[in-house]
């Protein structure tokens, strides 16, 4: 005999349940001591501080803001729904028969929050503003059509979304009606089941990756000259790098504390010497090193031009500003050119002029013919950051391909996560990097060892270097978009400047974290016992899962080398750099 089971649910007009709640107590977060706490009745929660949240999480989605909502009725349904996904175990969630029994991440509930703030907008947009009882299932239908496509300024279909975006747009009108009887201040008819009670992954048609991981692996053509190109610069180009970001480093310290000096100086007294004497005795100083003047940016140049200076005089192309600043003056005065105009002339005329960094750069081999070529030519400042960003780009991209993390477990690493190398076995050394690992785990993650090959290792390390400060326990690459970087280290690699260097083309096709971690994934599959060791280096918590990253129905694990062989792709692609990981 079954034993109905009742809960006293929440009509309309009632107080809500969570009034005055403090949404951190509620939802399981700590906060540092003395940072405020947000309040369900704030229009603004900000999880800014919350500890342990992972730092592949964007600011803004720590800040839920629900005045974007500007139904005050609808405002108070959507507090309602995320601190019920929030917080499953409060008294007034858990009763509810279809709600969540675990607690959704804050991400999770950032999504959440978004889409239901576009559904309820699209609602006051069809005119149905007087109560959420309105909404039907035809209502649903259009809503997921309307978001279904891709539309132009004009309102035409131009694409179609992806179906996560489906499945978020389906899942807005099923929580409403999973939480119904949740909400005090509106609430969907008792009537309405979205789509006969099917699943938003369902709806959204959603691939069910059973046969195969969605996430495609790096094509042969396109990571073979991508690792050869990442690798190349990582031994070539780091340590001349590392130098480049020094002198970086040291000419901006050397003008900010050359500018404080003189806006320090400036209304209290007047110097003890003339702008235009210091500036005479830094040119004498250009002539005994035979150091050239530094160069304009081309930018500057034409903004020279067009305030009227003549392309054909000698000083267009000259930085005056930057000489003022080595002299200890925050700027060149254009006043001070009629007296310095002749001796600047003839220290040009002596030394030249030419970019600030890279001048006199050591000679590397060049990776097609190991042809000795200059590491890099002269630089302007923002072409040297722009190289340096490359480089570093460059060591993670060695990084990820060897190593197969995520790239949320990229984003903990930490200035000093490199343990010290261990060689259990003569001639063997062990290299192990500490993160943490986030996905599937709670707020805060846990802190996990990869063991990885020596590239990984040197890669870290030279991130390391690279780094502006580089504090023990600092966030080593912090949040960064993998495929920004990507598409300036193709397009260096692809410039004039990567030609110069013998390095392959990079032709077109898809490189992101996924897909590298996908084809480590299938290279180490495809050996004898490859599936185990891939379950464990990846850190998956079910087979199943490394079975989908591999093609599990063309695996051969007999042990038998002809069969293992056969399943492997051809010897001449990327298989070689993978070779260095077995």
């Amino acid at each position: 005999m079954t034993t109905a089971v009742t809960a006293a649910f929440h009509s309309v007009g009632d107080e809500s349940p969570f009034a005055c709640a403090d949404i951190c107590r509620e939802a399981g977060f700590d906060l540092p001591a003395g940072t405020r706490r947000p309040v369900f009745d704030d229009d603004l929660w900000d999880f800014t501080d919350v500890i342990g949240l992972p730092v592949q999480m964007p600011l803004h989605q720590r800040r839920f803001d629900f005045t974007s909502i500007t139904d005050p009725r609808w405002r108070l349904v959507a507090k309602e729904l995320v601190l019920a996904l929030l917080a499953p175990r409060h008294p007034a969630v858990a009763p509810l028969p279809r709600a969540y029994r675990t607690a959704l991440h804050l991400r999770t509930c950032a999504g959440r929050l978004a889409e239901l703030s576009r559904f309820f907008h699209w609602l006051a947009d069809q005119g149905l503003t007087s109560s959420l009882a309105q909404v039907d299932a035809r209502c649903c239908e259009a809503y997921l059509a309307h978001r279904r496509y891709v539309l132009d300024e004009h309102g035409t279909v131009v694409g179609s979304q992806s179906p996560a975006v489906r499945r978020a747009a389906a899942l807005v009108p099923i929580d409403l009606v999973n939480y119904r009887e949740l909400f005090t201040a509106d609430r969907p008819s008792d009537d309405l089941v979205p789509w006969g009670g099917a699943t938003a992954s369902a709806v959204a048609e959603m691939p069910n990756g059973r046969d195969e991981n969605k996430t495609q692996p790096v094509e042969d053509s396109v990571l073979q000259p991508v690792l050869a190109a990442a690798l190349y610069l990582l031994s070539a180009f780091g340590p001349h790098a590392v130098t480049l970001a020094e002198d970086i480093r040291e000419a901006d310290r050397i003008g900010v504390r050359y500018a404080r000096k003189a806006s320090s100086r400036h209304g209290r007294k007047p110097p003890t010497q003339h702008p235009e004497a210091k500036i005479t005795v830094l040119l004498a100083e250009h002539e005994r090193t035979n150091d050239p003047l530094p160069l304009l940016p081309d930018r500057h140049v034409a903004d020279r031009i067009a305030k009227g200076w003549a392309a054909n005089d000698p000083l267009v192309h000259v930085s005056l500003d930057l000489l003022a600043r080595r002299a200890g003056l925050s700027q060149f005065s254009p006043q001070w050119l009629t007296t310095l105009r002749e001796p600047l002339e003839e220290t040009l005329a002596k030394v030249g002029a030419d970019r600030e960094f890279g001048r006199n750069a050591a000679s590397v081999a060049a990776a097609d013919d190991n042809e000795a070529v200059p590491w890099t030519l002269p630089l302007h400042r923002l072409q040297a950051v722009a190289l340096v960003g490359i480089v570093r780009t460059a060591a993670v991209i060695v990084l990820a391909a060897v190593s197969g993390m995520r790239s949320s477990e990229l984003m903990e690493l930490t200035v000093g996560c490199r343990r010290p190398p261990e060689e259990p076995a003569p001639g063997l050394t062990r290299y192990r990097l500490v993160s943490k690992v986030i996905k599937g785990q709670e707020l805060g993650g846990i802190v996990d060892e990869w063991v990885v090959i020596e590239h990984a290792y040197r890669a870290v390390e030279l991130i390391e270097q690279l780094h502006p400060d580089p504090r023990e326990g600092a966030t080593l690459l912090g949040r960064f978009a993998f495929d920004v970087r990507y598409r300036w280290f193709r397009n260096w690699v692809n410039s004039q400047a990567g030609q110069r260097l013998g390095l392959a083309p990079i032709p077109t096709g898809p490189v992101t974290l996924r897909r590298l971690r996908r084809t480590l994934a299938l290279e180490m599959a495809y050996r004898p016992g490859g599936v185990l060791a891939t379950k464990i280096h990846l850190k998956h918590i079910a087979v199943a899962t490394t079975e989908g990253y591999s093609k599990a129905r063309e695996l051969h694990q007999t042990g038998a080398k002809s069969q293992v062989t056969c399943s492997r792709r051809r010897p001449d692609g990327p298989q070689r750099y993978y070779e260095l990981a077995f």
